[in-house]
Formats: structure tokens, sequence, C-alpha cells
């Protein structure tokens, strides 16, 4: 299998006054990250949320846990499908356009999903919730891409894709409580009062975005001309130290490591679905039955994990690394996971303990993880090699739900199937440490 390269070791690069150059980043920070990560926690709440209402939605419509996981998962294939287009229109036309047409359109499939009656239909519909989020999470890493020269994206990485720990800490009290209190009116469950409450502020943001997002710096009206030149020469000088990097996109595909980028994500994302999809079904498995309990104990483990998120993106900022970062939190969200099947059966406690620790590593491996196409791609080739990544890798977001789905059906048990997820999450550790080597940049005269 293909290495990644490693560029010549040498000296850090002169780079631009530090104090005004933080102070443009910091305005940058303040002006983007809010706002994309509220994007985010709606775009997850949005996604996720049927992992909430599928406790009392499949009694009410008699539906399988087979039929849950199918649906859960196929998701996915509209991701997989469009995501690299959405990503080279992104570059095209620009980041507003581009995440304003996203919002609006999961938004409305959202609220759609309230009326879903058979199989078939959840199935259409979870397809495309598929079709319209995809390109918005590597439309994002790509955006910020033009924002922060790489030794400050795992940083901006973790701020924003913590979004999706805090959507769990937000959406599952939501969900919980609307269930719990809207149930009945106006002749609708519970379950469909959470898809339209949280499809409709989607749609208003996606109109909101339009005028609020910047595409470019140049762009910025908001900041000052000298922060606009400063952050210029900073972008100019982190591109020159990277080295070469492709630029093409059929090039990259003949580039072994892009491969290897996509094998290791997969392995994460196996893991986080899993987790995303059936972690309110361990927590009710282990005895927790209230929806709104359930929310609660999930909102807890999710919050630790926008932390650990967070954090270990600020420390690989600050040791500029992310091989052992991604490597070291893919470990410990696979000991989580196993612990999480082992105890499941003998200790409540120690049970939902290791599930919180395999959200947390799982989740913390996540933003250095998109530290990794960055050192090798650029223009054309990391608008495609990134949705490339993300789509094909999140073809473990339908499997792993599916996988599981079928397994309880079976065997009444969850715990085999995560003890299959917690070896797959081993091999992407395996991998990272076998055949990505650390990176340092090069000098820059």
């Amino acid at each position: 299998m293909a290495t990644l390269e490693v560029p010549q070791t040498a000296v850090a690069p002169e780079a631009p006054p530090a104090s005004a150059l933080d102070a443009a980043y910091s305005r940058i920070t303040w002006r983007i990250i809010p706002f994309i990560f509220v994007l985010w926690v709606l775009a997850w709440v949005d996604r996720v949320n049927v992992g909430f209402v599928k406790l009392t939605m499949l009694d009410e419509l008699g539906w399988s846990e087979a039929i849950y996981g199918l649906g859960a998962g196929i998701f996915f294939l509209g991701y997989f499908f469009f995501e690299v287009p959405s990503n080279l229109l992104l570059q095209k036309i620009g980041a507003k356009k581009t995440i304003m047409r996203i919002t609006i359109g999961w938004g409305f499939v959202c609220i759609a999903t309230m009326f879903v009656k058979t199989a078939g239909m959840f199935y259409f519909l979870r397809f495309l919730m598929g079709v319209f989020e995809a390109g918005f999470y590597p439309g994002i890493i790509l955006y910020l891409t033009y924002w922060y020269p790489s030794e400050r994206r795992a940083k901006a990485f973790g701020m924003f894709m913590s979004a999706s720990a805090i959507a769990g800490v937000i959406g599952g009290p939501l969900a919980g409580t609307i269930m719990n209190n809207m149930h009945g009116v106006n002749g609708w469950s519970g379950w469909q009062w959470v898809f339209l409450i949280e499809g409709v502020p989607s749609v208003i943001a996606g109109l909101v975005t339009w005028f609020y997002l910047t595409d470019r710096p140049e762009q910025a009206k908001w900041l000052t001309a000298e922060q606009r030149r400063l952050v210029h020469e900073d972008m100019a000088r982190d591109a020159k130290s990277l080295g070469h990097r492709e630029e093409s996109l059929l090039a990259s595909l003949k580039d072994g490591r892009i491969w290897l980028l996509i094998l290791i994500y997969f392995c994460i994302i196996a893991a986080n679905s899993s987790l995303t999809f059936f972690g309110p079904s361990v927590v009710k498995e282990v005895g927790f039955t209230n929806p709104a309990t359930v929310g609660w104990i999930m909102a807890f483990s999710y919050l630790c994990g926008a932390i650990g998120m967070v954090y270990n993106g600020l420390r690989s900022d600050r040791h500029q690394e992310s091989r052992l970062h991604c490597a070291i939190a893919a470990a410990l969200g696979a000991a989580g996971l196993a612990l999480t099947a082992l105890f499941m059966k003998q200790s409540p406690m120690i049970a939902l303990a290791a599930q919180t620790l395999a959200i947390v590593g799982t989740m913390s491996a996540i933003p250095v993880f998109w530290q990794l196409p960055g050192r090798f791609l650029a223009g054309a080739a990391a608008a495609g090699g990134v949705a490339l990544i993300n789509s094909i890798a999140n073809l473990a977001g339908f499997g792993a739900p599916f996988m599981l789905g079928a397994i309880k059906t079976s065997t009444g048990l969850l715990s085999p199937g995560l003890f299959i997820v917690a070896a797959i999450e081993v091999l992407a550790t395996v991998l990272i440490i076998a055949f990505v080597p650390r990176f340092v940049k090069k000098a820059v005269k």
C-alpha cells in the first residue's frame, strides 16, 4: 500500500507579525465559525433525529430494526453520488450559493419526513436527505482552507466539527421533549412533530446564508485592507511551505495516498455512524426507556465529545502533529465500543461510560484527520479529493447501521455488531501508524 510522502525536514518559514496576524484570524474566526457551527448543528440534528424518533416511530408504523437500519444508512448513498459534484460546484460558484441550496434542501426534506407511512417512502426521503446534504461537510472543510493556513486549521476544523457533538447535546433532549409533550397535538404523533420543528430552522438558516457568508478573504469587507493583505501573504507563505501539491483531480485519483486516506476515514466513519444511529438504542437497552432521559444521557456523552474535538484540534495545531493525534483518538474510540459491547448486560453504568469514551475518541479523530489531505492536494484536486474521501468513506455510514440493525433483528443483541465496529476502528489506528509517516514543512526562502 502507498504511503504519504514526507517533505524534507526544515525550519519553520518566516511569518508576518504575530499580533496583527492573530487579530486578523481572530476576526475571521468570530465571523465565520459561529455561523457555520450553527449550520452544522442544524444539519446534524436533521440527519440523526431518526435515531431518537425510532424509539416510538418503529412501533407505530410496525417496522423492524432492519428497516430502520437500512433507512438510517441509505442517507449515505445520496452522499456518495453527489458530494464530489457539489464540492466542484462550490469551488466554481462560491460557498454561499452552494451552502444556501444545501441547507434549504435538507430542511424541506426533514419536514417532509413527518408524513412518511411506508418503508419505501422512508428510504426515498432518507436518500434525498443525503442528496441535499451532500457537499456541506466537505464543502466547509474546503471553505476553511481558503481562510486558514495549515498550522491553524485543525483548531478551526475542531471548532466547526464539534457542532456535531453539540447537536447531540441539543438534539437528544429536544427530540425527547417534543415527543413527550407534543404527542397527539393536531392529531400528529410526537415523532412527526420532531421532524417539523427541527426542519423549519434549517430552511430559515439557508436564506440567511446568502446575506451573511463571504466566499473568500479578499471579498471580506468586514476585514480591514491591512488584514486582507496580511492574510493573503500568510496563505501564500503557507502554500509555498507545503511544497508541490497535486492540483488535478484526475491525476490525484492515481495517487495511492488518497485511497489510503479513504480507507482510514471509512473505518472512523463506521464507528461514528454506529454511535450516532444506535447510541440511543444502547441507552434504551441498558434500561433507560423514557425518550427524554435517553436524550439527556446522550447529550452528556456528546458534550464530552465536543470538548474532545476542540481539545484534540487545538493540541494538534500546537504541536504541529496530526498523525498520532488521529491514531490515538481512533484507538480510544475502538476501546470504548468494545467495552460498551462487553458490559451492556453486566453493568449499565460502565456501558454508558464506555459509550461516552467511544464518542469522545471517535469524534476527536475526525478534525485532525482532515489535516492530512491538504498535505498533498490543492486547487481542484483538493475540492474533489476532499469530497471523494468523504463520499466513499461515508458508505460506512450506510453499511454499519444496516449491519447493526440486521444483527439486532436476527439475534436480539447489539453487542456482536458493536464488537465488529470496534475491530474496524482498530484498523484505522493500524493503517495510520503503519502507512502515514510524520510530516514536516519545507523551508521558505
